[in-house]
């Protein structure tokens, strides 16, 4: 393919030498002539491992090509991949500017050629950024099918950036509305198997990566000092930690939902927080843990709130599925704001029996719900037929046994990603999506 490449730093000089090592041909703009002319020449403005060699293959052989001029460019291309920089202002905040001056002249060479044509953006832009280039620059393009716009973010790491653009550990594709690409290119161009989301939701997951990226490197980093303190190796604990790839090194707690809750979690979270203030250590991911997740708890009760609805029905009370556990069960919590705000609850848990309860699971309900008996249903028939706002936290209702009991004004919010509800005859929420 013709393929024309804007912004020839990092992302651009890499993405450049390695489309042109699959055999396409590529033509580099950027505004620096000096980095044009010498790009032209197949050499890299970047030092990483294999550019330089790649370019000046691709040169040698005829495949790659740079220019200050835009409207040439897109012209003898049929692709133009915009790589160029997303800085911070001093603010923070991100800066577009050059995004949207180097679209606006894409943009203008397009009209001028009146032919098909391919964009795709990989510079870092928050989630809304392509919608409102298009909506602002491109929407008759789009609308009558001569442009038509991607979100492929970059998943590069210096020092290995050719190996990861041959071998991606992730490529994800942004559509309009998520759908496959109508073009078979795009894929072939990004390597892989891509994950197909609409525009917001690929701008978001590089944002989630690095978020993720810098979250671990600051967790790490926290457990190091805190173990440097205590004199023990923090390398060693962090290797035995990431050991467990059932739990630590997995997937298993990334699923946005329900609040964290349990016997541990919260317990052991304070009791190391309080510890690190008495060894005055500065802890911050630590310390604002516990307030992240007492944030999700009020949206998860704000979102209740917002029906305008006062009957409330619980499908599950425990902390998890499968459990009697009442320990710092976020529904719990939910239940005790709401009774305080005088909702009316009725609550569904097959696997609450309060005649069995013991221990601190027994004094937490009597302490904080004693009148839970007058809420606890044995028939899930009555919390549904009795109620309008429906939470569903736990799969303890079969799916068949709801679609009979649903009706088309319950609106139900589901806590835990059981998407089949969303097929029954009700409307359907989820906390985080």
């Amino acid at each position: 393919m013709n393929i024309s490449v804007f912004g020839l730093g990092y992302v651009g000089a890499v993405t450049s030498a390695c489309l042109a090592e699959q055999g396409h041909h590529i033509i580099g703009v950027d505004l620096q002539a000096a980095k044009v002319e010498a790009f032209g020449r197949g050499q890299s403005p970047i030092i990483e491992p294999e550019v330089d060699q790649l370019l000046k293959q691709a040169t040698d052989g005829g495949r790659l090509d740079a220019t200050l001029d835009v409207h040439r460019a897109v012209t003898e291309t049929d692709v133009s991949i915009v790589c160029v920089g997303t800085p911070s202002l001093p603010s923070g905040r991100l800066n577009l500017d050059y995004v949207q001056k180097v679209t606006t002249q894409i943009v203008q060479a397009i009209r001028d050629t009146q032919k098909p044509h391919i964009l795709l953006y990989r510079s870092t832009m928050l989630p809304g950024s392509t919608r409102s280039l298009v909506a602002s620059m491109l929407t008759d393009l789009v609308e009558s099918g001569q442009v038509r716009v991607y979100y492929c973010p970059e998943f590069l790491r210096e020092g290995t950036a050719v190996k990861d653009f041959r071998d991606p550990s992730l490529v994800v594709i942004g559509t309009q509305d998520g759908a496959a690409p109508a073009d078979a290119a795009v894929c072939e161009l990004m390597g892989g198997k891509p994950s197909i989301l609409a525009w917001e939701g690929a701008e978001m997951i590089k944002y989630s990566c690095n978020y993720f990226h810098a979250l671990k490197v600051g967790f790490a980093n926290e457990i190091g000092r805190l173990c440097k303190h205590l004199g023990e190796d923090g390398t060693r604990v962090m290797d035995v930690l990431c050991a467990d790839t059932r739990l630590n090194i997995s997937r298993y707690y990334m699923k946005p939902g329900n609040p964290f809750g349990g016997s541990c979690l919260p317990k052991d979270v304070s009791a190391l927080k309080s510890f690190a203030r008495q060894e005055n250590l500065s802890l911050p991911l630590l310390e604002n843990t516990a307030a992240t997740n007492a944030a999700h708890q009020d949206l998860f009760v704000s979102l209740i709130e917002g029906t305008g609805k006062r009957r409330i029905g619980f499908l599950g009370l425990a902390f998890k599925a499968d459990t009697d556990d009442l320990r710092g069960s976020p529904m719990v919590a939910a239940a005790e704001t709401l009774i305080g705000r005088g909702y009316e609850l009725r609550i569904y848990d097959p696997h609450i029996n309060l005649s069995r309860l013991i221990g601190a699971n027994e004094q937490q309900i009597q302490s904080r719900m004693p009148h839970l008996a007058q809420l606890l249903k044995q028939d899930v028939t009555e919390v549904l037929g009795s109620s309008d706002v429906i939470v569903v936290s736990q799969k303890c209702v079969s799916l068949e046994s709801l679609r009979e009991l649903a009706r088309p004004d319950h609106l139900v919010i589901d806590v835990n990603g059981w998407r089949e509800l969303d097929s029954l005859p009700w409307q359907y929420e989820g906390i985080c999506w």
